[in-house]
């Protein structure tokens, strides 16, 4: 296994793999938080601009959809969430879902050829695996259009014997779809960039 594989993440080397325009203009990597959704809203403020990412290397109450509990491996994959003012309602906050979930499927296709599919709503599978899942949560403002919290967990280079008894059959990582190791600071430069390529595209009516 190679440095480059298994070297924490680092917010200046990721800034400098970016030219993004909005997503990626600010990094925060944590070595360890509750949720990074609740831990970029301990940054967030009224003035604050979108575009915030904040990664961390262990989440030790990471979760998912309707509470579920999130197992997020410390090193092993990326956990991270985006502060966004995307300028919609937040009854519709299932169209960041759907917009996150394909980026993370188009950038699975481009760097690795795998053809993962979009399980409704919010996650991403190979071979019928939970490979990605998405998890947003929207907060009203007065003031200023309403803050988005997108929280993005991808297994990257577990194995199997990484994921609890209960996971170990319906869970799968990149490592263990592609038969090797994933370069996690090079793979998050990619999404980065096709989140911040397709976020105007799909909200136009965005005010950052």
């Amino acid at each position: 296994m190679s440095r480059a594989e298994t070297q924490p993440l680092a917010a200046d080397e990721l800034k400098r793999g970016l030219s993004t325009l909005l997503i990626g203009r600010q990094i925060v990597v944590l070595e360890r938080t509750d949720s990074t959704n609740d831990a970029i809203l301990r940054f967030a403020t009224s003035n604050l601009q979108e575009g915030l990412v904040l990664f961390a290397e262990h989440q030790t109450a990471g979760r998912g959809q309707r509470g579920n509990r999130w197992e997020s491996a410390e090193g092993k994959g990326l956990w991270f969430s985006i502060l966004l003012r995307p300028g919609i309602d937040i009854a519709d906050s299932p169209l960041l879902t759907a917009w996150a979930a394909r980026a993370v499927r188009r950038t699975m296709q481009q760097e690795f050829g795998l053809q993962p599919v979009i399980k409704f709503p919010n996650d991403v599978q190979i071979d019928g695996r939970k490979v990605a899942g998405v998890l947003v949560e929207m907060r009203a403002q007065k003031q200023s259009p309403h803050l988005a919290i997108t929280g993005i967990g991808i297994n990257v280079n577990q194995t199997a014997k990484d994921f609890s008894d209960e996971l170990r059959g319906t869970a799968i990582s990149l490592a263990m779809a592609l038969g090797r190791q994933v370069d996690r600071q090079q793979f998050a430069a990619a999404l980065l960039r096709e989140l911040d390529r397709t976020y105007g595209e799909a909200f136009p009516n965005r005010r950052s």
